[in-house]
């Protein structure tokens, strides 16, 4: 064999990951992060989503807008 294959010259095929080994912790990181960042996102527009169809029920049940609006509001905020 070569000592190439050995690593007698300091590289070897398994120095790629001695080396950049130490960026796991972070990847995994900030892939926790980005999960919990669309969790939130998502937890959040559906609340947006409610908040918005309790203003129209609201502003109907005032009969600041009658049923055909409400009712093609209801439909976009769908």
């Amino acid at each position: 064999m070569t000592a190439w294959a050995h690593g007698w010259y300091g590289y070897a095929p398994h120095m790629g990951l001695e080396v950049w080994g130490w960026l796991w912790p972070f990847l995994w990181l900030g892939l926790l992060v980005l999960g919990v960042y669309l969790v939130a996102r998502a937890l959040t527009r559906r609340e947006r989503t409610d908040r918005a169809l309790e203003i129209l029920r609201e502003r109907y049940a005032r009969g600041e807008i009658d049923k055909e609006t409400f009712e093609r509001m209801k439909r976009d905020l769908a």
